[in-house]
């Protein structure tokens, strides 16, 4: 088995979009997956880039697929950017916010609130609502120094049809349009790596991290101090891996292969 080569792992780190399902289909017998995660004694939770669903939609996703977790067991992008404010805000207030579901509700549970004048922060994730006023608001709040925070990096999002936009490219062009880039808390920067870690409660060297895009959770992983395993069910393909550095710990075609094989 290919997880026999890492006999210190105690837990996992998963990826979700590419790795557990594409759009609204499964990736493998899920079940039959978390049975023999399960039955190797290893911990495991969900780490997320996309910020558009919340975790309560997330945790209904996943139980429709026969993956039993509990809630605290799901991290996404805009958990990190609620734990960074709240740092730096603890009394929290008002953002401006261009984003859906998951960014809304994280940030209302850590005591902000959506306003459009005096905010913190400006926060953006993928919203599939995307105007010109919004990326208006947004630059000028940003040109007069607010804060410009951004959920996640990736500049598509796999669907059943393709490569649709994701949050990198709404990013791009309020960069364009604010001329100051965002500061990013989703994968591969530190910092939802570092809550999910510490929920685990595994050291690095511990930890496998587990996803289909290189540029994103491999190289995120690698950065934390993790071993990394690339699957090619999603974003990403073999192909693109060569040339590509850091290169991965393992390599699989899904994460059934990954922990079966």
């Amino acid at each position: 088995m290919i997880l026999d080569r890492f006999p210190s792992l105690k837990a996992l780190i998963l990826d979700m979009d590419g790795v557990i399902w594409r759009g609204k289909q499964p990736i493998g017998d899920l079940a039959g997956v978390f049975s023999r995660i399960a039955s190797l004694g290893l911990k495991f939770i969900f780490a997320t880039n996309n910020a558009t669903g919340s975790l309560s939609q997330y945790h209904q996703k996943l139980h429709s697929m026969g993956i039993l977790v509990d809630t605290d067991q799901i991290l996404n992008s805009p958990l990190a950017v609620a734990d960074y404010l709240k740092r730096q805000f603890p009394a929290g207030g008002p953002v401006y916010i261009i984003g859906e579901d998951g960014v809304r509700e994280a940030l209302d549970q850590a005591g902000f609130f959506p306003a459009d004048a005096d905010v913190l922060a400006v926060v953006v994730g993928l919203d599939r609502k995307f105007t010109y006023d919004k990326l208006r608001t947004a630059a000028l709040l940003i040109q007069r120094g607010t804060p410009f925070i951004g959920t996640n990096p990736d500049k598509t999002y796999p669907s059943p049809d393709g490569l649709t936009p994701g949050a990198g490219s709404l990013l791009a062009a309020i960069e364009t349009a604010s001329g100051v880039s965002p500061k990013i808390m989703g994968k591969p920067y530190p910092h939802l790596f570092q809550l999910a870690l510490s929920r685990l409660q595994t050291h690095p060297a511990e930890t496998l991290v587990v996803g289909d895009r290189l540029d994103t959770d491999i190289l995120g992983g690698y950065n934390a101090g993790c071993k990394t395993a690339f699957v090619f069910s999603g974003v990403h393909t073999r192909e693109d891996l060569l040339g590509w550095q850091p290169q991965p710990d393992f390599i699989a075609g899904s994460l059934t292969d990954l922990v079966e094989n």
